[in-house]
């Protein structure tokens, strides 16, 4: 994922196409994409987390998230291209194969 294609942020269009083949994800101001995750325990929660961030240390790309009991709300953004990248698109798309 080091190809320059991955840190090029995407436009408003790219984004809102790329959010058409991902389930519950939105875009944020252009600058991220965001999705909520709900589970039936902390437990569950805690234990998608650890394979997010296995997935996320592979990938060398690391979301902002947080948790709360039984959510685990996520946000991808590229801070060092400015903005959404194909690095957040794929990420995400990993993220969801966890579920």
């Amino acid at each position: 994922m080091n190809d320059r294609s991955h840190n090029t942020p995407l436009d408003a269009n790219a984004i809102r196409t790329a959010l058409q083949g991902l389930s519950g994800w939105t875009a944020r101001d252009g600058r991220a994409i965001a999705r909520t995750f709900e589970f039936k325990t902390f437990s569950e929660a805690f234990g998608f987390m650890v394979r997010v961030a296995l997935a996320a240390e592979k990938a060398n790309h690391h979301p902002d998230w947080s948790n709360s009991y039984n959510r685990v709300e996520i946000a991808l953004s590229s801070h060092d291209a400015g903005g959404v990248t194909q690095r957040d698109i794929d990420l995400a798309k990993a993220i969801d194969a966890l579920i």
